[in-house]
């Protein structure tokens, strides 16, 4: 070490050559194309450190807003962050109201970082049910941002995986009325382009925070055959290196589709 570097410029050092070395690992083998992230953790992050849960959601912002870059770098093409659940409803008045503030914060203020790095977000779920000046933000959000090419980003707002198929079932009824040998031969293929976003593909990744080991209601449909990964880490102490460490491990599995796989 020399005299100019303090041990604080070292570990940022060490740090960034981890990062560089494990991005360069996982762009050598093969990068999902749509990844899904439960963002979860942020109370629990708020909390330990005695700060308000508040706190730790506006913290999970910004490492929302970190993973980007990294996203970009990697080449991934689609990555659906989970936002607000229908099920988030249930939290308390004030943490509820706190979540649209900064929704509405963060469609706003961000919009154009997203266009300066080319990507492109739309809202899915029931988001045109939420206050009136959110949707209006994220309508904003999704209008300017629509020439994005590098990187399309889902947020799931008021986002429940069961509503969605349910959504999905009655508009594809509604659509084939007076058509009833049509929706006899109906299929998946059929089926999805009635899922809020049709031109997102199957997710191939999970990769959810905290520790916790479910899907919580998120991308049922398109999350089919995803390989999952969970992470002890909470949400935002999430990183590059977390997720270039998911996406090597997703590249160590054998995706099987149902098949039986190498014998």
């Amino acid at each position: 070490m020399s005299i100019s570097e303090s041990p604080h410029d070292m570990r940022s050092k060490a740090g960034d050559d981890l990062e560089e070395s494990l991005l360069k690992r996982a762009l050598s083998g093969n990068i999902p194309v749509h990844v899904g992230i439960v963002m979860d953790g942020n109370g629990r992050w708020a909390v330990s450190r005695g700060m308000k849960r508040s706190e730790g959601h506006r913290a999970g912002v910004e490492s929302l807003k970190r993973c980007l870059p990294a996203l970009l770098r990697l080449g991934i093409r689609f990555c659906t962050f989970y936002v607000f659940s229908t099920e988030n409803w249930k939290r308390p008045r004030e943490e509820v109201q706190f979540l649209m503030d900064l929704i509405l914060e963060y469609a706003k203020e961000d919009r154009s970082d997203f266009i300066r790095q080319g990507i492109r977000v739309i809202p899915i779920g029931r988001w045109r049910e939420m206050p009136r000046q959110v949707v209006q933000a994220l309508s904003r959000l999704a209008m300017d941002t629509a020439s994005g090419d590098k990187l399309t980003v889902l947020l799931a707002v008021n986002y429940g995986g069961r509503q969605e198929i349910v959504d999905a079932a009655k508009e594809l009824a509604i659509s084939y009325v007076g058509r009833e040998k049509e929706l006899q031969a109906a299929g998946e293929e059929e089926f999805r382009q009635f899922l809020y976003e049709p031109s997102a593909p199957d997710v191939d990744l999970v990769i959810r925070t905290s520790g916790e080991m479910r899907l919580s209601n998120f991308l049922l449909w398109r999350a089919a055959y995803a390989e999952l990964v969970f992470l002890d880490v909470l949400w935002p102490d999430f990183g590059p290196v977390d997720l270039y460490k998911s996406i090597i491990e997703y590249q160590g599995r054998e995706r099987r589709f149902g098949d039986v796989g190498r014998e």
